[in-house]
Formats: C-alpha cells, structure tokens, sequence
C-alpha cells in the first residue's frame, strides 16, 4: 500500500531531497515541488491538456463562426467583442481544475500520502494552484492565436493587451483557492463537475460575455450588470480595445470593472487562501 502510494505521488520524480526523510523545507521550495508533481501529471496525460485546450477553441470557432452572422455590436464586430469573453469562460472553468484536482486526490489518499512528508501546510494547495494557472495560461495562448487566426485583434497597444491577459489570469488564479476549497468539502471528484457547470454556465451566459447586457429582459440585465463575470470581461474589453460604442450602465462594476476586478481578486484571495489552507489542515490530521 505504501508503495502504491508513493507511485501515486511521484515521489520518485521529485527534485533529490524532497523525498520521504528530508529536513522540514521552507514553503517556496515545497510549493514548487508539489507544482512540478502536478505539471508531471499534466505531461503523462496528455488527453487531459488536449481536452482542456479544444474545449476553448471549439466555443471561439462555434461563436464567431456560426452566431456571429447573427449578433450586432454597435461600433465594433462580433468577433472583437466576443473574445474577451470566452476568455472570462474559460479561466473560470479552468479555475476549476484545482477543486476537481484537490478531490481527487482526497479520495485516492494522495493527502494521506502528504501528511507524511515534512512539508508546509499550505504548500499543496499553492502547488495545485499554480500547476492550474500554468495550464490556464496554456489555454489563453491557445485562444489568442486561434482569435487573430479568426479576425480578432486587440487596439489598446501591447501593454494594455498584457494587461487584460495578467487581469483574466488574477481573477483565474483567486477563483481557483474558491474551488480548491470547495473540492475539499465534497465526496467525490465528479460533484465538483457537476456543482461548476451548474453556477458558472449561469454566470457565464447571464453575462455581457456573449451579449450585449442591455439587450436581456430587465432583471436578467440587473443581474448581469452586477455580475462579476461581466465585470470581468468588460475590464478586459476595455484593456483590449474592444468596447465598441454600445452605452455603458450605470452599474458601478461597469463604470470601473477593472477597479472591480483588482478589488474582488485580492478579497478573494484574502478570505479564501487561509480558509483552504485551515480546511486542508484539518483533512490532513484526520
């Protein structure tokens, strides 16, 4: 059973001295250790990387493609105004890997496994957090290539561009500890799947992702003016240059999304990394 278990965690293929035995090591050190063992994951399941990188391309071909004929965006085209927000969507379902990853690993004993290593507490969830914002960056430059192939193209200048990109992967990487801590709560992997897509395929739909807010029914438009995804994905469209000249509501998360963003990432941040890493404290001592 051992031996099983230190298969499971890749020990094996850790960096020399962070192995079962070693002296206590700092968290910078754990952390990365405990990132590299889930990047080794994504590299020995390669269907998982490529599932997660068609899933993306797949909605930016089918909405510019097939629905973007049929929606008008005044003063810019679909395909401009689109992007941003399958980029929202996606960094949002991405985040979502840490609480399917931290479930997995609950239920195949993998944290018993880390209870017996001389590692910092929070070292774990700062490696899934971080292994899943690497594969999410993966997926944007997946996107961003796939939308310039399609007729996207960003009118800020550079930095603004590099901007709506590192604001996604803020938001993306805050989100995750929400979900990290949420995999830890539940039974099994498969209620993480199915508790995300049924609060974030609303999030993302009742949004300014796809359509323009003012064109949904009024509370459905209320709703969405004070949504953070569409908070999310009007920063972006503003860094990006794709806002076209369609009216502004007078919501204060569309007047200064990208405050909003800033603001929501670091409370995030702040309320839910001490409550995963308190909760995964308590799972690993029982």
């Amino acid at each position: 059973m051992t031996t099983q278990l230190a298969r499971h965690t890749d020990t094996a293929h850790l960096p020399h001295g962070h192995r079962t035995g070693g002296p206590r090591w700092s968290l910078p050190s754990d952390a990365w250790t405990i990132t590299w063992r889930n990047l080794l994951k994504f590299k020995r399941s390669p269907d998982y990387v490529v599932f997660a990188v068609l899933q993306p391309i797949m909605f930016v071909l089918l909405f510019s493609q097939v629905y973007g004929g049929s929606i008008r965006v005044e003063g810019t085209n679909y395909t401009d105004y689109l992007m941003a927000g399958i980029f929202g969507q996606t960094v949002l379902f991405g985040a979502t890997f840490s609480g399917y990853g931290m479930a997995q690993d609950l239920k195949d004993g993998i944290i018993d496994r880390f209870r017996t290593l001389p590692m910092h507490p929070a070292a774990v969830l700062l490696g899934r957090t971080a292994a899943d914002l690497a594969l999410n960056t993966v997926s944007m430059i997946i996107m961003i290539l796939t939308g310039l192939v399609v007729g996207w193209r960003f009118h800020e200048g550079i930095l603004a561009f590099l901007g709506g990109v590192a604001l996604l992967l803020l938001f993306s990487y805050a989100f995750s500890w929400v979900m990290a801590l949420i995999g830890m709560m539940v039974r099994t992997p498969e209620v993480i799947n199915n508790a995300s897509f049924m609060i974030l395929f609303p999030l993302t739909f009742i949004s300014n992702a796809f359509v323009q807010a003012q064109n949904l029914p009024g509370p459905l438009q209320a709703f969405a003016n004070w949504n953070p995804v569409s908070a999310l994905v009007q920063a972006a469209r503003s860094l990006f240059g794709n806002l076209g000249q369609s009216p502004v509501s007078d919501a204060l998360p569309m007047r200064y999304p990208i405050a909003m963003v800033l603001i929501g990432s670091v409370l995030m941040l702040a309320i839910f990394v001490p409550l995963a890493v308190t909760r995964y404290t308590r799972t690993s001592r029982r």
